[in-house]
């Protein structure tokens, strides 16, 4: 049993190859019974600057797990920083045991940061890192990552700099422009059903939320931006092997 939780593919292309059919947490949320029993159980999800996406967080939160074998994968594009750690210890202090955790380096979809060009033009040898992460599961490897004292530093700068600035990393940047197009494929992929049309423009519910950027990074007319900054406003990313279709699947709230 494999949960996922993603907004541009990466963790579902991951939680693909260890699992035909991963179950999306978006979804799983909303069942009344969340206690799952399973040989193995694992989730797939997307580091953001060291932390756990909400969303994930709640999930763990509000499930229960029966098996011998309790396994995350986190996929990131720059630095883990000490994230196998820290959700290692946040998940042991609810007396919850983690077998294994592993990190894999993918594209960077951070659009105030990263050109998505730039990122897809780099080998990071994802390949060889998920088949090194299924042989690890299938032989049940028991292992947590020991973070190094740069990296614990670096997702303490920058806890730091997020609670001084918090319109960096709480959704606040999105910004919905005019070239939009009232499609509407922004409120079947924000995996909080934050978006809806009125007037043939998107709109927001909310001014916070996730910051996962399923919306800007899907939407067809690319006009969603992250107004503080926005790395290249024309460049987009979704995962070569995922499509549009997964995508609303795996987070439609509507």
């Amino acid at each position: 049993m494999l949960f996922y939780f993603t907004g541009t593919g990466n963790s579902l292309y991951v939680a693909r190859q260890i699992e035909e059919t991963p179950i999306s947490i978006p979804q799983v949320l909303h069942q009344e019974n969340l206690n799952f029993k399973d040989e193995k159980i694992g989730i797939v999800y997307p580091v953001y600057a060291g932390e756990a996406p909400q969303i994930v967080l709640e999930f763990l939160e509000k499930a229960t797990f029966e098996t011998d074998y309790f396994y995350l994968i986190l996929t990131y594009g720059k630095d883990v920083t000490d994230a196998p750690e820290c959700i290692a210890r946040l998940l042991e202090e609810k007396g919850r045991h983690v077998n294994y955790i592993h990190s894999i380096l993918m594209v960077d979809n951070y659009l105030p940061s990263f050109d998505m060009n730039e990122q897809r033009t780099m080998d990071k040898n994802v390949e060889q890192q998920i088949q090194q992460t299924l042989q690890d599961i299938q032989n049940k490897k028991e292992e947590i990552p020991k973070a190094t004292q740069a990296g614990r530093d670096f997702h303490a700068s920058a806890k730091e700099i997020f609670v001084k600035n918090p319109e960096l990393i709480n959704g606040e940047q999105i910004m919905v422009t005019d070239k939009c197009v009232g499609c509407g494929i922004c409120t079947k992929v924000c995996p909080r059903g934050l978006f809806y049309v009125e007037d043939k423009k998107a709109k927001r519910k909310q001014n916070t939320c996730e910051f996962c950027l399923a919306c800007a990074q899907n939407c067809p007319s690319k006009a969603i931006i992250t107004k503080l900054k926005d790395a290249n406003p024309n460049a987009r990313y979704r995962h070569e092997k995922v499509s549009l279709k997964d995508i609303i699947e795996a987070n439609q709230q509507v």
